[in-house]
């Protein structure tokens, strides 16, 4: 084994820590209220919503962070009262676009253009552009609007990733009335609806029931079928 190779394995087997760090993890029912999640960790979960990939690279969602008492007691009840609302550090709410327009899409392709000091886009890239302007255009409303969803739970994903990583607990909840949160969070007048949240924060050991409960999965065989 080259020296080289010798690294790359170091590198693959420090890299095995996520395993570790998925079985941590689980969907906590109970937070610590008087634990807070460091400006730091948020920073880094953050950057890895950021750096989640996206459809087209169109990243057709917001994120919203909660984390003051008083807009989490207004969403509580619009949040079955899950507790967890009110007792975690931070929440997180992905929002995304109601639709894919014309404008939407041509500031994420303008910008990248610029970002890539270009002043303007290689015939491949603007064919690409116009593809993608053609079939939203298409597409209805609804149809948008969903694919957009689809994206925010990339970003989700990556966020509870990030989180297991810190040894941060996270709870992904659909558990909501997006309706109340579109209007409590004035998102409808931005163009974006609710689909999913997650919270941020610690878990109280002594009074989370799930904690100690076995991690429950599908066995590989049963998960994943080799076809090629």
């Amino acid at each position: 084994m080259t020296r080289d190779q010798a690294g790359h394995r170091a590198d693959w087997e420090a890299g095995l820590d996520y395993i570790e760090a998925l079985h941590w993890r689980y969907a906590t029912k109970k937070y610590d209220r008087s634990k807070r999640v460091a400006p730091a960790q948020l920073d880094r979960i953050m950057e890895a919503i950021r750096l989640a990939p996206s459809s087209s690279g169109l990243q057709p969602y917001e994120v919203l962070v909660i984390s003051g008492e008083a807009l989490k007691q207004e969403l509580f009840p619009a949040s079955w009262e899950q507790s967890r609302i009110l007792d975690c550090s931070h929440l997180l709410v992905f929002a995304v676009w109601d639709n894919y327009t014309p404008d939407r899409i041509n500031s994420v392709y303008n910008d990248m253009l610029r970002q890539r000091n270009e002043a303007s886009g290689s015939p491949g890239f603007e064919a690409y552009r116009s593809g993608l302007l053609a079939a939203s255009a298409e597409a209805s409303q609804q149809e948008n609007f969903e694919n957009a969803a689809r994206q925010a739970y990339v970003a989700l994903g990556f966020a509870m990733m990030a989180a297991a990583l810190d040894k941060l607990d996270s709870t992904p909840i659909e558990g909501f009335d997006p309706v109340q949160y579109d209007r409590i969070l004035n998102l409808s007048a931005r163009g974006l609806r609710s689909v999913v949240a997650l919270c941020l924060g610690y878990r109280n050991a002594e009074t989370d029931w799930l904690l100690d409960l076995k991690k429950i999965r599908r066995a590989k065989e049963h998960l994943f079928r080799v076809v090629g």
